[in-house]
């Protein structure tokens, strides 16, 4: 069988385009940024002003979400723009930022036998079930004589959060 060779040239061209190529692939990878409508996983631990360690992920699961799409706070979504894999953030949000400020109308009172014996003491958290069939955490506020002051606000309404976040991943 007769072959012909390829011309110097010709290789010099195709080892030349084999590296833009790679080139190219390797900038891409390096300067991918979270934007809207990106998949981005995060490594996070989440601490209040005090120092008390609220939630993390350290060395479990990544919590993995779409920018933009409202899954996570809309102030640590903003935080979290133009970040690369591999950047580590600590970002502060106000509690208005964050869960909000403790709402008065959040409060309700209630007869002390709506609520098992187990469950009145202050400070104890229950799950109400919503209308809408979700449940929502619910904080016994105190326990009077005859009836007990339930606090609806979020858990951590009133609250700053500190984040410490790590990029794990951006597609």
């Amino acid at each position: 069988m007769f072959r012909k060779p390829i011309s110097r040239l010709v290789l010099s061209s195709l080892a030349l385009a084999a590296v833009a190529a790679s080139a190219s692939w390797a900038q891409t990878e390096e300067t991918v940024v979270i934007e809207s409508g990106s998949a981005v996983s995060i490594e996070y631990t989440l601490k209040l002003d005090d120092g008390t360690t609220v939630d993390s992920n350290v060395d479990k699961d990544p919590l993995t979400f779409t920018q933009g799409t409202g899954t996570i706070l809309p102030a640590l979504e903003e935080a979290l723009l133009g970040a690369k894999v591999g950047d580590t953030k600590e970002i502060q949000l106000t509690a208005e930022q964050g869960y909000g400020a403790v709402n008065p109308d959040a409060f309700q009172e209630v007869p002390l036998e709506k609520l098992p014996e187990d469950a009145r003491t202050a400070g104890t958290m229950l799950m109400a079930g919503a209308p809408d069939g979700q449940e929502h955490p619910v904080r016994v506020h105190e326990v009077k004589e005859e009836t007990i002051i339930l606090d609806f606000n979020h858990p951590l309404a009133g609250q700053a959060l500190n984040f410490d976040i790590k990029i794990l991943a951006i597609e």
